[in-house]
């Protein structure tokens, strides 16, 4: 590998190494080593941990109103093989990929092996520099993928979308109460209301009182026109 690409390599990622050896090892496969621990494996593994750690981060301090399962699905989708295959190809890493000549020779670079490069970089980033360039790093090139998965979160929970319309309107809260209930006791159906801001909305009927809580949210966001009777539908879904 030549200096030419390393310092390409640097340009793209905006990052000057002090050791560039460390840069070196992050770009080269496995394929085209002279021995496994030449290659970028060990990197990928610190990176992939780094990148993970920093996703949670975000999505915990951005989103005090997420329950764990929520922020475990934004994490999956932020940190899969196929998002950092995306942003490893996005910036070029996988043209400046020490390659063997099997692979190399091939017409596409496999998903797995371009998200690779992308968590050996963030790792070689960490040796180098440090968390907050490798956190500084990381938050730069996937910032919109973390605000497309929450979006796609926040969408699916009519509650919790409610919630951040009334407070960016009115200032307030939304207040669900229990309007009716029927059925026996192991099997009862609850209907729940929503006010917000002194108006009552329509109320709906649930298995459970989460998901009667839900539809009344949803029935008010339809009500004031943030959800459309065609968006996000399907019952089974509003759990």
């Amino acid at each position: 590998m030549n200096e030419a690409v390393l310092l390409r390599c640097q340009e793209v990622i905006s990052y000057r190494f002090d050791d560039a050896e460390i840069l070196r090892k992050a770009l080269t496969h496995a394929s085209a080593a002279s021995k496994r621990s030449a290659s970028n494996e060990r990197l990928e593994f610190l990176g992939d941990a780094i990148l993970g750690m920093v996703i949670c981060e975000e999505i915990f301090i951005n989103n005090p109103d997420l329950a764990e399962g929520q922020m475990t699905k934004i994490k999956s989708s932020v940190v899969s093989r196929q998002t950092c295959a995306i942003t490893a190809n996005k910036l070029g890493l996988t043209d400046l990929l020490s390659l063997g000549k099997g692979i190399s020779s091939a017409d596409h670079i496999p998903t797995s092996i371009a998200a690779a490069v992308f968590e050996s970089i963030i790792g070689a980033i960490y040796m180098d520099g440090g968390l907050q360039v490798a956190r500084k790093f990381i938050i730069e090139q996937m910032g919109d993928a973390i605000s497309e998965a929450t979006a796609s979160e926040h969408q699916s929970n009519y509650k919790s979308l409610l919630q951040q319309y009334a407070q960016q309107h009115w200032n307030t809260t939304p207040q669900y109460n229990l309007v009716d209930e029927k059925g026996p006791e192991h099997s009862k159906c609850f209907e729940v209301a929503v006010r917000i801001n002194g108006r009552q909305y329509p109320s709906a009927w649930g298995s459970n009182k989460k998901q009667a809580e839900q539809k009344a949210a949803l029935a008010a966001l339809r009500k004031l026109g943030v959800v459309k009777k065609t968006d996000l539908e399907t019952p089974e879904e509003i759990q």
